[in-house]
């Protein structure tokens, strides 16, 4: 009877379909999402194991006596700490935070420690988010740690800006690590919003780097803010990856295999088109940074390669079935591998024996080469029409859209009064070299013009 009705074949094929969609996801490692990005330099990658050290550093009750210090240290000097806040100080508001003075390196530095298993405000701060819940600049946030980053900026933007005026060669950074990373990639966008009470500090002297960072912003603002914004991501870090809501992770910390596993059967059987369609759905903020150590079938760990882009669809979309999904999550780890990548990128260079004058050529065409890609994802995004896209005219520039004007209007201007600066300059060249005026003051040919030419031009 069963035969007759088809049920083994129907069987059959289920089973089939199981069983190539855990192959599949077995053979999906975390190399694949970044395959085709470009390599990272050693000058780009080089404050990422610092930023690690200092986030690291937040730990510490005293920093003048450490206690869970890395090998070779924090690279941290007590005497140039500004602030530090912990939990009693935040009242809950936002993870503990510390602001640091970099002489060394000539960087202000805000440092938010991430997720503490043991504290409820984390917790509050971490699920008091739903889906579409904040608007913020034309696309959607985390609700919880947009008034984080909120509270903090309220709390110390006096402190920074005395900061920033006192030192203005110093950049002003903001790094965090998880749930630190999402505050702070969230805390930077109100700093160059509210560039103002900063002491109207350049665009170009903020920056972000947001270690293992959960998805708080739509795709428009991560692609927006990818100038400011460097995510750090260790091979299969789940967090960057998981659209579950946190709620349900949390609540499923006993059978977290289980909700990975429906999670990763939810996004295989959503369409990419339809994710990209939905502006409400949040992603990793900014440029994104992937260390990739392990490859499928494979024992052990191999030398560390960093892979960097700005991508706008395929940006860490789906979750890896891996051992080692949570424990890449872990800042020492990625401090670890982070420090053997640079040391890596560091003997390469000097193996190639770079002269100093490549070296300064080198760093200006990286910085042409990031402004041509992160146009070109702004490009990638108004092709995919996804919603609140915007294509600005040149790198690193939304001061039209922070202030609410029009962006397109402002753009043609600028092109259209560029192109008339053009033409008027070819013209004054071209009757400076054609034209002479003699002792009368009338305007004749030059005598080394040819006598073709001249009748050509009349």
């Amino acid at each position: 009877m069963s035969i007759a009705c088809c049920l083994p074949v129907l069987e059959c094929v289920y089973c089939l379909g199981c069983a190539g969609w855990l192959w599949k996801k077995c053979l999906y490692t975390a190399g694949h999402e970044s395959e085709n990005w470009g390599l990272a330099t050693a000058e780009e990658f080089e404050p990422v194991p610092r930023h690690c050290r200092l986030v690291l550093a937040v730990y510490e009750d005293d920093l003048r006596n450490p206690v869970w210090e890395p090998p070779g240290g924090y690279g941290i000097n007590p005497d140039w700490l500004i602030l530090r806040k912990d939990y009693e100080k935040t009242g809950g508001s936002a993870p503990p935070y510390m602001i640091y003075l970099d002489h060394d390196n000539a960087d202000i530095v805000l440092i938010v420690r991430g997720l503490n298993l043991a504290k409820e405000s984390d917790y509050a701060v971490l699920l008091d988010n739903k889906l579409g819940q904040t608007k913020f600049q034309n696309g959607y946030v985390h609700n919880g740690l947009l008034k984080a980053a909120q509270w903090i900026f309220d709390m110390e933007f006096e402190i920074l800006r005395g900061l920033v005026e006192s030192y203005p060669g110093y950049r002003l950074t903001f790094t965090g690590h998880s749930l630190g990373a999402g505050v702070v990639a969230l805390l930077v966008m109100c700093a160059v919003q509210f560039r103002e009470k900063l002491g109207n500090i350049e665009r170009k002297r903020i920056r972000c780097y947001a270690i293992a960072p959960i998805r708080c912003m739509s795709l428009n603002l991560a692609v927006r803010y990818a100038d400011v914004i460097n995510s750090v991501v260790l091979q299969d870090d789940f967090l960057p990856r998981t659209t579950a809501t946190l709620e349900d992770v949390f609540k499923s910390l006993l059978c977290l295999p289980c909700l990975v596993c429906l999670t990763c059967l939810k996004d295989t059987c959503t369409f990419e088109e339809k994710m990209l369609k939905d502006p409400r759905r949040l992603y990793a903020p900014g440029r994104l940074y992937h260390i990739v150590e392990r490859k499928p079938f494979r024992i052990g760990r191999f030398p560390p390669v960093v892979r960097t882009a700005v991508p706008v669809d395929g940006r860490f979309e789906h979750i890896v079935l891996s051992c080692n999904a949570t424990s890449d999550h872990a800042v020492i780890w990625i401090e670890r591998e982070s420090q053997r990548a640079l040391d890596l990128m560091l003997e390469k260079d000097q193996l190639m024996k770079i002269p100093q004058i490549q070296r300064m050529e080198r760093q200006e065409s990286l910085a042409r080469e990031h402004s041509e890609e992160y146009n070109a994802a702004l490009q990638r995004a108004v092709a995919l029409n996804i919603p609140e896209a915007h294509s600005p005219p040149s790198y690193g520039t939304f001061h039209d859209l922070e202030e609410g004007e029009s962006s397109e209007r402002s753009s043609g201007e600028t092109s259209l009064m560029s192109i008339k600066k053009k033409i008027s300059e070819s013209w004054d060249k071209f009757v400076d070299r054609i034209f002479d005026v003699d002792e009368s003051g009338r305007i004749v040919f030059k005598k080394q013009i040819p006598q073709t030419s001249q009748r050509l031009i009349s």
